[in-house]
Parts: structure tokens; sequence; C-alpha cells
């Protein structure tokens, strides 16, 4: 079976920020694979805008120097990249000038989708509207995509959203959370609403716990000044795992649409109950064989930033209620892993003699690097000698299942730049959605900065600080082993 390939629109797509990291390692290559699929029309154009005193070929030879560097096997296909190269101009700009929007606004297609992608910092987005606006450029369709991080706090989201609507409509807005746009995490919808046999049970009758994992191998290296003002709680914890959160609480929407799922994960944050202090672990790696510590990269020998963060949750609502959620992430762990894990409850009682202990059923989803899903089922262990119960996994990665159909599974970015084009806002957060996130983190902030918490060291390449096993120890629980 091959991936049915929908074309979109005739598009034209102004990336500002077409020379940085994120475009030549993600966002164009992306495109060159949509491309290749045949879902990007022939007439479209990608336009690269930046500081850089490039031209146009000069622009072309770099994303082929990108391709090269950063794309798959599909980078062999030549001929492939000089038609897709073919498809891009560039644009040198001032984001806070007047260099370059006249020559932009002569190459952008009033009569096409417009996308304009800001793959920069936060602070220009509030530029790089107005000038849109000023000279033109945009239409009351042009659609805008903004990378995290969206505010660093209630207070500057809230400033950053009213920005960007003094220019465009929360419809033309596309915030973007690359987890979202992971497969697995788009199966999470469809394994709770397009499955009779898992519906039922989610809910606190049947759940035990949910953790959700988020673990990295990599340091804050190369990035530690950025990361140093920012830490493990506004970098992933507000964002990646906060719409994790969302994705695998809420109640069913009333039909699969982009207000309509964002309504429903709206309501799960603003049921999130207040962490108590002792239910928040930070942590900071210490040394190791393969690296410095985090304050030797971040540079900052007195940093109270937490390079690890778990925390125990509840959601205020009939279905959760009571049924506690176990958050994590972190940096310089054993493995790199990201992983959604639902427990249930065991029966109560075990009819098989000798078998007190029950084995409790769980549901794994994971997100990277393999992504798939198992459940643990109890059967009897083979052989003579009685009743033995073991967990057993029903297993099903993506690769396997799919791989030899010939089904492609696509990058996160791909969906979610056609998805922009399309229209479809479904994966992407809504201000309010952003705002309520804020609102919940920041008193957990500044609650741990009142009182000068210092983080917990922990070893690099461990599972992270002790004090986080015992987060779940003091219930009769345990992490999930973190396996790559």
């Amino acid at each position: 079976m091959v991936a049915r390939v929908i074309p979109v629109e005739t598009f034209d797509l102004v990336i500002f920020g077409g020379t940085g990291d994120l475009a030549r390692r993600k966002i164009l290559p992306g495109l060159f694979r949509r491309f290749l699929a045949g879902q990007m029309p022939a007439d479209s154009r990608i336009i690269g805008a930046a500081r850089s005193a490039l031209d146009a070929d000069g622009y072309r030879a770099m994303i082929a120097d990108a391709i090269e560097e950063f794309g798959g096997d599909e980078k062999t296909n030549k001929k492939g990249v000089a038609d897709f190269i073919a498809r891009l101009d560039y644009v040198p700009i001032d984001a806070k000038g007047e260099g370059g929007w006249k020559a932009l606004a002569e190459l952008v297609r009033t009569d096409v989708v417009q996308a304009f992608y800001f793959s920069v910092g936060p602070s220009l987005f509030g530029d790089l509207a107005e000038r849109l606006h000023k000279h033109k450029i945009s239409t009351s369709d042009s659609r805008i995509v903004v990378e995290k991080p969206f505010g660093r706090d209630l207070e500057s989201a809230q400033a950053l959203n009213a920005t960007l609507a003094e220019h465009f409509n929360e419809s033309q807005i596309y915030r973007i959370d690359h987890y979202l746009g992971k497969e697995t995490v788009q199966n999470l919808m469809a394994v709770r609403f397009g499955n009779v046999l898992f519906e039922p049970l989610w809910n606190n009758h049947y759940v035990d716990h949910i953790q959700i994992t988020v673990a990295e191998t990599v340091g804050v290296a190369g990035r530690g000044a950025y990361y140093d003002k920012s830490g493990a709680m506004r970098d992933m914890v507000q964002n990646h795992l906060m719409q994790l959160l969302c994705l695998i609480a809420m109640e069913p929407p009333s039909k699969f649409d982009a207000d309509a799922v964002r309504d429903e994960k709206l309501k799960v944050i603003r049921a999130l109950e207040p962490i108590e202090p002792h239910h928040i672990v930070r942590g900071q790696y210490e040394a190791g064989p393969d690296g410095p510590s985090y304050r030797e990269d971040a540079e900052n020998p007195r940093s109270f930033t937490e390079s690890y963060i778990a925390m125990k949750t509840h959601i205020a609502n009939w279905r959760w209620s009571g049924v506690p959620f176990y958050l994590r992430t972190g940096k310089r762990l054993k493995a790199r892993a990201s992983e959604i894990t639902v427990v249930f409850r065991t029966n109560g009682h075990s009819i098989f003699e000798g078998e007190k202990d029950q084995q409790q059923n769980v549901l794994s989803i994971h997100l990277q690097p393999n992504e798939g899903m198992d459940l643990q089922v109890t059967i009897k262990e083979p052989g003579p000698g009685g009743m033995r119960l073991v967990s057993v996994p029903l297993d099903m990665t993506f690769a396997d299942a799919l791989g030899d159909q010939d089904v492609e599974v696509t990058d996160a970015y791909e969906r979610l730049i056609m998805d922009v084009i399309r229209g479809n806002q479904t994966l992407f957060m809504r201000g309010d959605e952003v705002e309520a996130a804020w609102a919940w983190t920041d008193p957990l902030i500044d609650g741990w900065e009142a009182r000068n918490d210092v983080p917990k060291l922990y070893d690099a390449g461990s599972s992270g600080p002790e004090d986080s096993l015992m987060l779940l120890h003091r219930d009769g629980r345990k992490w999930r082993e973190i396996k790559g």
C-alpha cells in the first residue's frame, strides 16, 4: 500500500530566517521531500528572506548543500534536487528597516495561497508582521507560521498575541510545535476515539496513572546562553509536554476540526490543579565522560536553571479526578526517548493461586526514536507447572508494521507545513491555549524562584535525580525505564 498523497493548492511560501539552522536542517529538506512526493504544484515557489547578502543562485546553492547534508536517501535524486531548487528564490531583507521589502512585494503573488514562516526570534515577529502589512504584501487570506518560544511567561505571550493580532486574525496564525506533527501523536486521537476497545476505559475507573517522558541524551552546549534563561520548564513542559498531556486527557471533540479539538485541549489546561512544591523535582546534570556539567555548558557557575524537571499533577474533572499525571523531561539522560504510558488498574482480586501481585496492563505510545505503540497484556507462561502469569507486549512499531507496505512516515515539519498551505489549524496552538499554559506554568516558576530552590545534581547518562524516583515511590509506583 502506497501512502496517498493529496496535492495542495499553488502557493508562495516566504521563509524569514531562510538561511538559518532550522530552515536548512528541517524546513527546506522537508519541503524537498514533499516536492518529490508530488504534493507541491509545479508553479509553487519558496522564497528565502534573511540578512545575508545572497542572490537567488547563491541561495539555491546553499539549499542544495543543505539537502546533501541533512536530507535522507532522497538526496541522491540529483534531478529532483535540481528541479526543486529551481523553484527557490531569495531576497535580502532588513526585518527592522525598509531594505528588501519592495523587492519581496514584487515577488510574492496575491492570487495564490500565501504563507510566511517566521523562522526567527520572537523579538522580530512584530516587525515582520507590521512590514508585511505596511508594504501590502500580505492579504486577508495570508497565513503566518511562528516558532516557539512563544513568550517566556504569560505577560510576554499576551504581548506577542496582541502584536500579531494588530495585523492578522487568529485564523491566520499558526503557532507551530513540531511534536504535534509526529505520526504517533496524531495516532493518540485515532487510538482513543477510533477504537471502542480503549475509550470506555479512558477514565479514573480503569486508569491508575499516566506518565509522559521526553528524555534527551544531548546537553545544552552551543545554546547554553539561551537555555539558561529558559530551563526545562519553559523550553519543554509549557509547550511539548503540555500538548501531549492535552491530547491524552482531552474529551472527545464534537468533530475533528481545528477549533473543536483545540477547545477540548484548552479545557484540560484550565482544569490542571496547582502543583505542591514537594511534587516538583528539578535537576542539573553533572560532568561525565562524555561532556562537561550543565553549569559549564551554560557558562554560569552559579546557575539555578533546571536541565531536568519531573512533576506530579492532577486534572480536576470527572474523567480524571484522582488520577495522577507524572511528567518528566531532561538533558543528558541515559537514552533519547519520548513516551506516553497509560498504566491501567488491576482487577483488585486474583483468581489464580499464588499470583497475589497482578500484572498491570500498560499502553505505551512511543514518539521517538521508534514511533509506535505496545500494549502489555497478561498471559500464561508456557509449559507445565501450574498457572504462572507473565506480561508480554502486543507490539506495533510503525517501521515494522508498515515498512514492507511502502507506507511513507513523513517528518513532522513536512506534515505541518502542508497543513498550513491547506489552512488546517488542528495541529497548531491557539492564542488562548498558549496563554492558559503560561497561566498555569508561571506560578510554579515564581514559587521556586521565591524559595531560591537549588536544582538537584544528577549523573550524566542516568535517569535523572534520585529525588525524582521518590516522586513515584511515595505513591507506590515507579517510572518506566528510559530506553531508546
